[in-house]
This record gives structure tokens, sequence and C-alpha cells, in this order.
């Protein structure tokens, strides 16, 4: 299931590439626009300014935006900062893998090879949409 964070988080991200102009949006102005707790969001926010999907300018005139355009911007990226490996399981993580501790033969698991089709279908979808896309979607 998707967590809260991440879907603020993209929903942030949304908001922040529909803006027309490059100029910086405080964070007053996104939380009220998504309905989003400002103090959850300036913990999402500063997530995605750590891993340099976003950048902040200080002082009158400033806030967030977008480091780089959202063209360029892969879901996969994002909910990875956000939510962490994007297998359901361990076992088929490709970046967090841990070996089940209940699984003799991962090659003979059922679970295993499901959730193999799982996360190959879901990472080739987050690894084949961008943020830009997303705003097709609305």
């Amino acid at each position: 299931m998707l967590s809260r964070k991440t879907k603020y988080g993209l929903k942030a991200l949304t908001y922040l590439a529909r803006n027309e102009s490059d100029k910086p949006v405080q964070i007053a102005v996104i939380s009220q626009a998504e309905n989003i707790s400002q103090k959850f969001l300036e913990s999402i926010l500063l997530t995605l300014k750590k891993a340099k999907i976003l950048a902040s300018k200080k002082g009158k005139g400033g806030g967030y935006y977008l480091l780089k355009s959202a063209d360029k911007i892969l879901i996969a990226e994002v909910y990875r900062v956000l939510e962490g490996p994007i297998a359901m399981v361990p076992c088929v993580s490709l970046n967090f893998y841990e070996k089940c501790d209940d699984c003799p033969d991962e090659a003979l698991c059922a679970v295993h090879n499901l959730m193999l089709k799982v996360r190959d279908n879901t990472l080739s979808i987050f690894e084949n949409t961008t943020l830009e896309d997303l705003l097709s979607l609305e």
C-alpha cells in the first residue's frame, strides 16, 4: 500500500511541476492547495531536497522548486526516496534484497515467483513514468 508520505510527496511534486514559472513556491501555498499538513509536508520536502529532486530558496520570495524538469524526474526515483523498496517482499527487491527466513528455496517458492512478476510490472510502470506524465493524468 502506498504510504501517505509518498502520496503527499507525489501531490506536492505535481503541484510544483504544474507551476508555470520557475519561481520557488512556499510550503504554506502547497500545503493549502493540496490539503496536506504543513508540518508533515516540510518533512517530505526536506527528504526530497536531500535526494536532490528539489531545491529551496530562503527569504522573501523563497520556497521549493524542482531541480530538474518534470520530464526528467522518474516516479521510481521518488518512490524509492520516500517509500523505500518497490518490491512487496524483500526476497525480490533489486536494491534491498534479503532472503526470507521461512523459505528454503526461492526458485521453488510460488509466493517469490508471483512477487517477481508484481515487482517487474510495477517497476516497469514506475521507471517509464515521469512527473510530467502524472500531469497528463489529471
